[in-house]
């Protein structure tokens, strides 16, 4: 059967998350017509595996405007824009709503395992750009099919693909034979079932971004309640303790960020944490009772744990997309136009240029990667970029160029100083490093806020130069 014309043909977009909604509704805006493929059962979804944690920015923040507009035609009231919600509000109070007015623009249980261009593997030149996308797609219940889309908005994150506990960026050697006390999630201690896990028990956590300070917060908050006397935490670090360790501190324009930096900081300078920097893992081993035991490359082996959190950042999965030609930077895998302005071994402290379909563009027209998918390996991602992302993809495939290269963003500066790459460096481990941010002093915090942006949360600290 001939592929129908791309005029008649929707938009499909990957993900039903933050970003992957708010392309629907720009699409939308755009008199073109969106098809959200969902691999949950729910919007959200993957924010819902968090649903515990709250986010670091407000709901002012991780509210997409146009997404507002079509909602407050539906009745929504916006929460309180200056709280900050958990992930679990975010899926609830927004997501769910959202995907509601969308309506059957967005199919459930529907898990994309293929995208090509009809009639044409990556190899084939001939008419190519003329033809349709063609987007495989498996069903929860059981089926398949075979849908056509004019472009493909990829925005379904890298929330199932974390990162392994092997410094090589391979799992390490033993890593998969303890999987029964290895988790790569922040765990969820208000289950009494997890909790019961960690309580008393001696735990590794793995990382040094975002997902690891609130790691470090909940289970400090863990020791000094009744049920959690002896717990005790052991934060292995790649690099040394230096002025960015713990984040921007005050200087984060985001102040829940910087005060989750704080929290972590709280929990090594009261003891419930002790720092084991320079450590890179090569192996987890069993000892005799069961406990584990992490191994460097260094030689080193530390002491038993009960558990080990592995909390350093995550990557795309890419496997669905192979048949299209995508121009990938070959070390953050992030398009090659986006990846010098995120590279962590090039940038510090600052922010992030805000960016739009020209950065996101790829040989394959007509393709994007939005969202935390578009960054790849590289750091903490927040959902107004992938919103001004999208706004911009949107008006793009709609052929308004003067729209899609308009900035429409002004993104908060984290305050965070020293680009992960560097962190290698004989001189970057001493307390005294940091362009532009002395390090963090100690507040007092009570339940410890924030945390992971989308599926966001990453080992490195946030890229973007404040300069020399």
């Amino acid at each position: 059967m001939d592929a129908p014309a791309n005029a008649e043909l929707p938009v499909v977009v990957i993900g039903a998350g933050p970003v992957g909604l708010a392309a629907a509704v720009h699409l939308l805006g755009q008199g073109l017509e969106p098809l959200v493929l969902e691999a949950g059962s729910t919007a959200g979804a993957a924010v819902r595996e968090w649903s515990h944690v709250r986010l670091f920015s407000t709901w002012g923040e991780v509210v997409d405007p146009a997404a507002e507009k079509l909602l407050a035609s539906t009745g929504w009231t916006k929460p309180d824009p200056a709280a900050y919600p958990s992930g679990g509000d975010w899926a609830d109070l927004y997501l769910r709503p959202l995907a509601d007015a969308l309506g059957e623009r967005v199919r459930h249980d529907a898990r994309v395992t293929g995208v090509s261009r009809a009639g044409r593997d990556r190899i084939v030149d001939a008419d190519r750009e003329n033809r349709p996308f063609v987007v495989h797609v498996t069903h929860t219940g059981g089926g398949e099919e075979r849908l056509y889309a004019r472009a493909v908005i990829d925005a379904s994150g890298t929330w199932a693909t974390p990162s392994p506990a092997g410094a090589d960026g391979l799992p390490a050697l033993g890593e998969r034979a303890a999987a029964a006390r290895v988790t790569y999630r922040v765990p969820d201690l208000g289950n009494p079932a997890v909790r019961a896990r960690y309580a008393g028990r001696r735990t590794a956590v793995i990382g040094s971004g975002a997902s690891a300070f609130t790691a470090l917060a909940y289970l400090a908050d863990l020791a000094t309640s009744d049920d959690g006397a002896d717990t005790k935490s052991v934060w292995i670090l790649r690099r040394g303790i230096s002025g960015s360790t713990f984040g921007g501190g005050e200087a984060d324009q985001l102040p829940a960020r910087g005060a989750l930096g704080l929290a972590a900081k709280a929990a090594v300078d009261d003891g419930h944490a002790d720092a084991v920097t320079g450590f890179r893992t090569e192996a987890i081993e069993q000892a005799a009772d069961g406990r584990l035991i992490l191994a460097g490359e260094d030689g080193r082996r530390l002491d038993p744990v009960d558990e080990v959190i592995v909390l350093t950042g995550f990557r795309s999965d890419l496997t669905f997309l192979d048949e299209l030609r995508l121009d990938l930077d070959e070390r953050l895998q992030a398009p090659v136009a986006l990846a010098p302005l995120i590279d962590p071994n090039q940038h510090s402290c600052g922010t992030v240029y805000p960016h739009g379909h020209r950065e996101l563009s790829h040989p394959e027209k007509g393709v994007y990667l939005v969202g935390m998918k578009s960054y790849g390996r590289a750091p903490t991602f927040l959902a107004m970029t992938g919103y001004e992302q999208v706004r911009s993809v949107a008006a793009a495939i709609a052929g308004d160029l003067e729209s899609a290269d308009r900035v429409e963003l002004t993104l908060p500066e984290t305050g965070v100083c020293g680009g992960a790459g560097l962190f290698d460096a004989p001189d970057a481990t001493d307390g005294g490093s940091g362009c532009c941010t002395p390090t963090p002093q100690l507040i007092q915090l009570g339940v410890p806020v924030a945390v992971i942006e989308a599926d966001a949360a990453k080992e490195t600290s946030t890229g973007g130069c404040c300069g020399s």
